[in-house]
């Protein structure tokens, strides 16, 4: 049985493409003053860092786009909702920094060994980095806020990304401090730091989405601790088969319970939801909890589908009623419950009253022994009783 967290969709996106719309207008006004600076003082460690910024607009309409549509609603064609779209958008988002590191570090080598003579940026390119340093660690701590209110991956990776324009522009600040005191070839080797840390973002970005698109579980500790919480709701007797992904940021759970192997399906299945409300308050990620109610153990054996059946009650009740159709006790029943436990059915018979003269006991008795040939019939017991029909 499944059950799905609800979250307000529609406020998260708009929170989500609000702090995406303001980064990315910084982004934009940032990458034209540095290139332009860069390109006026011949710092290519300054132009790369423009770059990067510029990079920056790419993956926020990424964001825009994919938050936009891998928040919507679960529908006909995708019943686990649209959260894949996010880590789509992730993995290119990653393997665009990959391409732009490459393009940086292959035009500053150039560069470096060419030995081309850098001259000293002045102070205005030192101030414009400062800005830019200060204005890119403000978007960081803003996104990553908004990213851990509406629990987005994507935008968490958006805001790591703005971290690593920030620490390229630390990077690339020293770079233009040591060419202003003559050690030209370090604005060079600024641009190499820079693409490297570029690419690593990227690279981290590529791992990340990647694990997601395999469905790759959480960490064992916090499975222990789901298991843990299950366990708690009382009558849960075990916890097994318990299985996660993640789709988008938010977490897909699937797991065995085990009840005590008499009661109602409506208890079973009401036990089944208190562990899935437990669930849920513990863990806000998760939004989706699919529960298996099982009548007992059966960690590690095969699974029973595979298994030749049982007879169900339609071929039970013809089966018996061939071997006990002469005895009254068969007659006089009001009610049949079976219950499927191992490779047998134990078998409760209720009668409003007895034959003359028989006690339920012996009626049992009777029961077993006009049924002997029917190999898997387990326990049998007769009630006085309208049973629980």
């Amino acid at each position: 049985m499944g059950h799905a967290h609800p979250f307000d969709r529609g406020t998260q996106t708009r929170e989500a493409h609000r702090i995406t719309l303001i980064g990315a207008v910084i982004d934009a006004l940032l990458g034209v003053l540095k290139v332009v600076m860069g390109l006026v003082v011949g710092s290519a460690a300054l132009v790369a860092d423009g770059v990067h910024s510029f990079s920056d607009l790419v993956t926020d309409a990424f964001v825009l786009a994919a938050t936009h549509y891998g928040r919507q609603a679960p529908d006909t064609n995708h019943p686990y909702g649209h959260g894949r779209i996010e880590t789509l958008a992730t993995l290119w988002l990653g393997s665009i920094l990959i391409f732009v590191a490459g393009g940086i570090a292959w035009a500053s080598l150039s560069r470096l060994f060419d030995a081309a003579s850098i001259p000293a940026p002045g102070a205005w390119a030192i101030a414009l980095a400062v800005v830019a340093l200060l204005a890119k660690e403000w978007i960081f701590r803003a996104t990553m806020r908004v990213a851990k209110r509406v629990n987005s991956r994507l935008l968490e990776a958006n805001a790591w990304h703005s971290r690593s324009d920030a620490l390229s522009t630390v990077v690339v600040l020293v770079g233009l401090i040591g060419a202003q005191l003559g050690a030209g070839w370090l604005d060079a080797v600024a641009a190499v730091v820079v693409a490297l840390m570029v690419g690593k973002i990227g690279a981290n970005l590529l791992w990340e989405s990647s694990q997601e698109l395999v469905d790759t579980a959480l960490p064992e500790e916090q499975q222990r601790q789901m298991r843990e919480v299950a366990e708690q709701v009382p009558d849960v007797y075990n916890v097994h088969d318990l299985r996660t992904r993640t789709v988008g940021g938010h977490v897909l759970l699937d797991l065995h319970i085990v009840v005590p192997p008499r009661v109602t399906v409506s208890e079973a299945h009401e036990i089944g939801n208190e562990a899935s409300r437990r669930l849920r308050d513990a863990f806000p990620t998760l939004t989706d909890v699919t529960f298996h109610i099982d009548p007992e153990d059966d960690q590690g054996k095969i699974d029973p589908s595979l298994l030749p059946g049982m007879p169900l009650r339609e071929d039970v009740e013809g089966k018996l009623d061939e071997v006990w159709a002469p005895l009254p006790v068969w007659q006089a029943r009001v009610a049949l419950d079976l219950h499927y436990l191992g490779d047998a059915i134990d078998i409760s018979i209720f009668v409003r009253e007895l034959p003359a003269g028989q006690t339920l006991a012996e009626a049992a008795a009777l029961l077993r022994e006009h049924a002997r040939q029917l190999a898997w019939v387990g326990r049998l017991r007769v009630w006085l009783g309208p049973g629980k029909a």
